[in-house]
């Protein structure tokens, strides 16, 4: 079984919390992190309780980070923060009563805590300690996913009055372009969560948040409306209609190198999180590589790209 494997899905009934709790234990041993499991189990039984009474579904719980740094993940479908006033010098009764049993629990098994707030839901995680903390319980780290984004108002403006390059993407299948919007959110999050908690274990970490930062500036907010729009339609594909600074075709090609750095990372397993398949870097590498191509003034290419020595059937 791959050290980097996909999430459990939760039932909404209160037998998941021990199968959680089972889950997470096995993955802590064959991470080789037998150290873990005594906080990892009771950290997750608390979230995993906490989802099932007041959050909504669905529910799963992931072990993401890395090995030696990893991280428990219990997501759901509401977007509402977990209330946290505590500070580091409280007692633990006064941690509990001001968090519930749940959160205070997880503070006390924890070497780093916090939230991820997103649109249509969150992630509430923790960084197993080898033992539960007696007292100097840490503070949580909660953000919103957009909190750092940076106003895309040059490209927008851009967009709006038809300057820049004409780029036209016709019968971009909504499908793939989906996945891979999951992808490169759950990347995103990885590596702000990596630089929150370790940023001198991985000062690359922040480095990269940036990069990221840098990259959805670049794209005018148009585009993404008109992915929404044709999927609220029911359309299974879109054409993409929008202009596009052309100084941005270096931002792009960065991006395609970080994702190929990530995914080489992932598959050392010092990043526990899934790499991309080669039906995904190929569609990617083929989406991104059209803003670029277009960019700088060549005609637009279809998806699937046409194999060397393949014959078109109309």
């Amino acid at each position: 079984m791959p050290l980097n494997k996909p999430a459990l899905a939760l039932d909404p009934d209160p037998r998941s919390v021990q199968e959680a709790r089972r889950w997470v234990v096995s993955t802590c041993l064959e991470l080789g992190r037998d150290d873990l499991v005594e906080c990892a189990q009771l950290g997750v039984s608390e979230l995993v309780t906490n989802a099932l009474l007041h959050a909504e579904h669905p529910i799963t719980v992931r072990v993401r980070g890395t090995v030696e740094h990893p991280r428990v993940e219990v997501s759901d479908g509401s977007p509402h923060p977990p209330v946290i006033s505590a500070h580091e010098d409280q007692e633990l009764d006064d941690l509990l009563a001001t968090f519930g049993r749940g959160l205070g629990i997880v503070a006390m098994c924890s070497v780093a805590w916090g939230a991820a707030i997103e649109n249509d839901g969150k992630c509430v995680w923790f960084e197993p300690a080898p033992a539960p903390h007696q007292n100097g319980y840490p503070q949580p780290e909660v953000f919103h996913a957009d909190d750092d984004a940076i106003p895309r108002s040059v490209a927008d403006e851009i967009d709006a009055n038809g300057h820049g390059a004409a780029i036209r993407i016709g019968s971009l299948p909504l499908r793939q372009v989906a996945d891979m919007r999951r992808h490169y959110r759950e990347l995103r999050r990885e590596l702000r969560l990596l630089s929150l908690a370790h940023q001198e274990d991985y000062p690359l970490a922040h480095d990269l948040t940036e990069v990221f930062t840098r990259f959805e500036r670049s794209f005018p907010s148009s585009l993404g409306r008109q992915v929404a729009a044709a999927a609220v339609n029911g359309a299974t594909t879109v054409d993409l209609h929008l202009n596009l600074d052309p100084r941005t075709a270096p931002v792009i090609e960065q991006m395609l190198e970080l994702l190929d750095l990530a995914d080489e990372f992932c598959r050392a397993r010092r990043l526990l999180s899934l790499a991309r398949t080669p039906q995904q870097r190929e569609f990617q590498t083929w989406y991104f590589g059209e803003f670029i191509r277009q960019a700088r003034g060549e005609a637009p290419t279809e998806w699937p790209p046409a194999r060397p020595g393949a014959q078109h059937v109309s």
